[in-house]
């Protein structure tokens, strides 16, 4: 019998494809990595019976990265990331382990489908699958065909069992165009990003970013919000009149008119026509015309529109909406989310998916009288050759989806249910008038079938008064005549919903990635979401912009990353070489990089006007080892200590507080200590700025605190105040925070686990002795009196914080989800003074089984 290995993109829809295909009698377990669950089940394949093992990665397998020393900033020259600098594919998330998992499932497997998201990214991802699992399964006989690939548009049981019966073959080149994409944009965006973040953050304190990236997409992105945000700066407002008449067909009612010049710029010339006009006492009408109108019903939904209407209807941002409608399509509610067509083929079962909406309260009438009167065929959109549009495969409630989820479903449910209505047929009556020499005209509509405004209620046709009945030739009394003086108004900032439709039009990154170039540039704080979802542009957005435009005008235009996306289009199709694309374009923007670094004085003076020297920005905190005098703290992102005098930087820790650490000095270079903290609830910790970037040792890299600090002797380092291996990850040292006094705590040096121990203790100290059950470190405790636990009246006792009975009371574990320290078990050797197990032998609890921490992990992806 042969064993079929199957691979989805995420472990929710691994489980979704297994239940359909096995008809739910399958069995399940967990993989060997905790993330991804195996399904196992037997049935027909290829006319032959077989075992299935169905299962799934968590998104890309592998991730393009340089290799180990190009990644080091200050070593490396950026220009060299263009050519020299070699890549390598490393694990995405090297903790899932996937390529080991995905060995351990397919080794001794005879074929494998590939159930990968049906796009770009996922012809992709199933090459890093096969390179992962062909080398492990068993060696195909002859010409036997042993590779799948799955096509597939929604998780529904018919979309499914026709996939399996229709199987094909992975794309390699819409692969290549992805790693095409990957590795212009790791060369491009690194060399940019790494000059100018050092040359700027280097001369100013109050930047507030702590990356000034560059993109080729996300530069252009930002470039469309800055050019608005210029129009609007350098737009000067005019004054213009028009002319206003109100006439009465009755008593009681009035009518207004629209003037047929709209509206004059020049006072006089407005005064003029005033008078000619109001020296007629009757307005005569001089035609009457009725014409049936049809506002067309939409198109189908492509992702573009979706995250447009998601934007601007729903106020949800662009990323957060690929996130809920990539969620509805793993549970099987709607098709799938990335698509650019808008056009149904002729097979697709438009009834079969109306039927599903029969007995929602909110469009059952609507649903039930199309499928009785029949439907319209969609509009004929745009076939791209990719998904069908977006549409509702099954039937949900607002208590199943809540929130967010159901608003997006249920704009999704009525665009659908729209695009197979018929249109919105109005009757427009306009009524032509003269007042002396002067045209004004009336328009009034009338509903006469309001079609797919049914379901749609916001395209309807707004209720207006209905006109007089008139004929050519009758007269009407003037009510008034009057003047009314106006001023042009600028532009708005750029909604999302609009910078979307300039990115679509202009060719800027893929109805997939458009979401994350909008998610980047505010994250780096170069716009800001303002209401209405509008897009401002920051300070450093701007001069920024401002800046490229200086140098090099198309590192901002759209029109160079258009090419290049046109380019990558026909590597996808077979009619571009790959290493001819990548050669090319890199070549063009390495000559763009030299200029840039040469010119980029031009945007420094922009720069020197937006903000302000490091000398002049923060306060002074510590003093330098060097020259003994205070440094100015820069609170702005990123960031830093600088000392004036001798003209050097340091950075800090991000995300924390820094205040002085009780003016102590580092036995090392004579620079004072600060202190970090991440809040109350939080770790903290003392650092030495100059260590902090200039590692002593060499078992120290950059970045690390004292709590790392290898030193022998200085009290405040990883060698005294270590207490015991960390109770949840493999390499870090729980270690005592000697500043947490009374609420005393120690906090893994790696990760995020903190111990709460002897609150409300005088005095805590780490014993230069070992427990002699599990080799961490005894600590010294002084109770205060009136609240000792220990027996008597005595206020001081030594012991291990893992072992002591006195102490195991005392001890609580926060912060990350953990394991219990007797599961540690004695595994490893033994790494010397503070780096014992902390291993509890007899233990007072009976735990339960340790929280698997992939199983969170994986949450994520799911």
């Amino acid at each position: 019998m042969k064993t079929v290995l199957m691979v989805a993109e995420k472990p929710s829809l691994a489980q979704s494809i297994a239940k359909i295909l096995s008809r739910g009698s399958m069995s399940s377990r967990k993989g060997l990595n905790g993330a991804c669950s195996v399904h196992e089940y037997t049935g027909s394949f290829i006319g032959q019976s077989a075992h299935f093992k169905m299962t799934s990665v968590c998104g890309h397998v592998m991730t393009l990265d340089f290799i180990g020393k190009y990644n080091s900033w200050d070593k490396v020259d950026p220009a060299e990331l263009f050519s020299k600098a070699p890549t390598e594919k490393k694990e995405a998330n090297p903790k899932l382990t996937m390529v080991k998992f995905l060995q351990v499932e397919g080794r001794g497997c005879d074929c494998i489908v590939l159930w990968l998201d049906c796009d770009k990214e996922g012809e992709n991802i199933c090459f890093e699958v096969l390179d992962a699992v062909l080398p492990v399964m068993n060696k195909p006989r002859g010409t036997e065909r042993t590779i799948y690939r799955a096509k597939f548009s929604s998780i529904t049981d018919t979309d499914i069992c026709n996939a399996m019966n229709h199987l094909g073959e992975p794309n390699r080149n819409e692969a290549l165009s992805v790693d095409a994409r990957q590795e212009l944009d790791l060369r491009i965006g690194c060399a940019f990003t790494r000059f100018q973040t050092k040359y700027f953050q280097g001369k100013y304190g109050n930047l507030d970013s702590s990356l000034i990236s560059f993109g080729p997409c996300q530069t252009p992105t930002l470039g469309f919000c800055v050019e608005r945000h210029d129009k609007i700066q350098s737009f000067k407002p005019e004054t213009y009149w028009v002319l206003q008449a109100k006439v009465n067909p009755e008593k009681e009612s009035s009518l207004t008119l629209d003037w047929d010049r709209v509206r004059v710029f020049d006072r006089e010339v407005a005064q003029m026509f005033l008078n000619i006009t109001k020296m007629a006492k009757e307005a005569k009408v001089e035609s009457v015309s009725k014409k049936e109108k049809v506002k067309q019903r939409p198109l189908a939904l492509n992702t573009v529109e979706m995250l447009r209407v998601a934007s601007a209807a729903l106020g949800m941002g662009p990323q957060h909406a690929m996130q809920i409608a990539e969620r509805l399509y793993t549970q099987g509610y709607i098709s799938y989310p990335r698509t650019e067509t808008t056009h149904y083929p002729e097979n697709f079962d438009l009834k079969g998916c109306l039927r599903q909406q029969a007995n929602n309260p909110y469009w059952a009438e609507t649903v039930k009288a199309l499928l009785s009167e029949g439907i319209n065929r969609p509009r004929k959109g745009h076939d791209a050759g990719d998904h069908p549009p977006i549409t509702p495969m099954r039937a949900a409630t607002e208590a199943e989806l809540g929130g967010d989820g159901w608003r997006l479903y249920e704009y999704i449910t009525r665009h659908f249910i729209a695009t197979v209505s018929a249109d919105c047929k109005y009757l427009q009556t306009t009524i032509s008038f003269s007042i002396g020499p002067e045209r004004f005209t009336c328009i009034g509509k009338v509903v006469t079938s309001p079609g797919f405004t049914e379901i749609m209620p916001w395209h309807s046709i707004p209720l207006e008064e209905s006109l007089p009945h008139c004929e050519k030739g009758d007269l009407f009394p003037i009510g008034e005549i009057k003047l009314l003086e106006k001023q042009t108004s600028p532009p708005d900032y750029l909604t999302e919903a609009e910078l979307i439709t300039l990115m679509e039009k202009h060719g800027i990154g893929t109805d997939a990635s458009i979401p994350v170039h909008i998610n980047n540039i505010c994250q780096r704080n170069y716009v800001t979401v303002e209401s209405g979802r509008r897009l401002k542009p920051t300070n450093l957005g701007i001069v920024l912009v401002h800046g490229y435009y200086k140098i090099d005008a198309e590192l901002v235009l759209p029109t160079i990353r258009s090419a290049v996306e046109k380019q990558l289009n026909l590597i996808a199709l077979g009619k571009a070489n790959y290493h001819q694309v990548l050669e090319h374009t890199l070549d063009i923007f390495k000559r763009k990089f030299h200029y840039f670094v040469d010119s980029i004085a031009g945007m420094d003076e922009l720069m020197e006007v937006s903000f302000s020297p490091l000398a002049a920005t923060g306060k002074p905190l510590s003093r330098c080892g060097k020259c003994h005098r205070f440094m100015k703290y820069i609170q702005a992102k990123p960031s830093r200590l600088h000392c004036s005098h001798c003209d050097d930087t340091y950075s800090l820790p991000q995300n924390g507080t820094i205040k002085l650490y009780k003016e102590l000095r580092c036995p090392l270079d004579d620079f004072e200590l600060v202190l970090w903290s991440s809040g109350s609830r939080g770790k903290s910790y003392p650092l030495c700025p100059y260590c902090y970037n200039h590692p002593p040792f060499r078992d120290m890299k950059k970045g690390m605190g004292c709590n790392e600090c290898t030193h022998p002797t200085c009290q405040h380092s990883l060698s005294m105040l270590g207490i015991g291996q960390c109770v949840e990850c493999e390499n870090g040292v729980l270690v005592l925070d000697s500043t947490s006094g009374p609420k005393w705590k120690m906090a893994c040096n790696k990760c995020n686990v903190i111990v709460h121990f002897f609150e409300n203790a005088h005095k805590v100290r780490v014993s230069p002795e070992t427990c002699d059950l599990c080799d961490a470190a005894l600590v010294d405790v002084d109770f205060n009196k009136a609240k000792s636990p220990l027996p008597g009246d005595e206020t001081q006792h030594s012991g291990c914080v893992f072992c002591d009975p006195v102490f195991q009371d005392l001890v609580e574990l926060k912060h990350a989800a953990m394991r219990h320290p007797m599961h540690r078990g004695g595994q490893g050797k033994r790494q010397g003074r503070g780096r014992g197990k902390g291993r509890r032998p007899g233990g007072r609890l009976n735990p339960k089984k340790p929280k698997d921490k992939m199983a969170a992990l994986a949450a994520y992806f799911v």
